[in-house]
């Protein structure tokens, strides 16, 4: 049976925290600057999290009111 590779899952896990860390370093160097931004400025990786996930469920059901 072939060993799982530990290391190699753990410095990929380590990587995408420490790039996820600079980004909102970066959004929030940004805000402070007063670069408010504009809504079609968000980074690649939240908008593949955002694609990903269907409309229904990236919000919440709520009733209409007449």
């Amino acid at each position: 049976m072939a060993r799982s590779n530990y290391q190699y899952s753990k410095r990929q896990r380590e990587l995408a925290k420490k790039q996820k860390r600079e980004e909102k370093l970066q959004r929030k160097l940004e805000r402070k600057q007063g670069g408010g931004g504009t809504v079609d400025e968000t980074p690649e990786s939240e908008q593949l999290e955002v694609s990903g996930e269907p409309e229904a469920a990236a919000e919440p059901a709520s009733p209409e009111l007449p």
